[in-house]
């Protein structure tokens, strides 16, 4: 597996203002290294414990990106460093993520995760749900967060057209509420979808951060 040549490879298929996040769960310090070697400063992990120990770890220019789902229990022990927790699904998570930064002094990007798989497995608001909680003013007070955008995974199919469909309509989401009045605290400014499988798709819908693993560090 050569990964700076998989790196070099995937970061000149980005198109427009797509940006490669490498995902890097399960993989040692030694395989990050060399992603980071090729040049590769975006990463993303989705379990805590293991985000933490590759933070202390590795260069302090890593931007960590936070893609799994993330319990409220642990907002505590990232947000000192997290760049962008991707996977916010719940209102109380926004919650905990505002307190958290708080206390730690700084102000916490997030995206909001919308559910937009044709599986009941996915985490996420529906659009309506998220739109009721714009309208309700929901997210106006948590004045320590930032909302930067969407996020969203498409159904695990060999079907590029219903992975296509997915991804629009996620697209028309966040099109319209970047049209709409938005809290000071929120902009529609990244859009995260597309992984190893179908991020060339992803990047044609209008995707701001795809995030790829096995395409850069193989299967597990």
């Amino acid at each position: 597996m050569n990964i700076k040549n998989n790196i070099n490879i995937l970061s000149q298929n980005m198109t427009g203002a797509c940006r490669l996040i490498a995902v890097s769960k399960t993989k040692p310090v030694e395989m990050i290294m060399e992603a980071y070697n090729a040049g590769q400063r975006l990463f993303g992990e989705n379990r805590v414990q293991e985000l933490v120990a590759k933070y202390e770890a590795l260069p302090k220019d890593i931007e960590w990106h936070m893609i799994g789902h993330l319990q409220s229990n642990k907002v505590k022990m990232i947000a000192p460093f997290i760049h962008l927790i991707h996977s916010v699904d719940s209102i109380d998570l926004v919650k905990e993520i505002n307190k958290q930064a708080a206390k730690s002094g700084r102000k916490i990007s997030c995206l909001l995760q919308i559910h937009i798989a044709k599986e009941e497995t996915k985490f996420g608001f529906s659009e309506e749900e998220l739109l009721g909680a714009f309208e309700a003013n929901a997210f106006d007070k948590f004045t320590d967060v930032m909302i930067s955008g969407l996020m969203g995974m498409a159904t695990f199919t060999d079907n590029p057209e219903q992975v296509r469909s997915e991804f629009k309509s996620l697209r028309t989401l966040f099109e319209k509420l970047r049209a709409s009045s938005l809290p000071g605290n929120a902009a529609m400014k990244e859009l995260s979808m597309g992984m190893s499988g179908d991020y060339k798709i992803a990047m044609e819908e209008g995707s701001t951060l795809v995030r790829v693993g096995s395409a850069i560090f193989g299967g597990r």
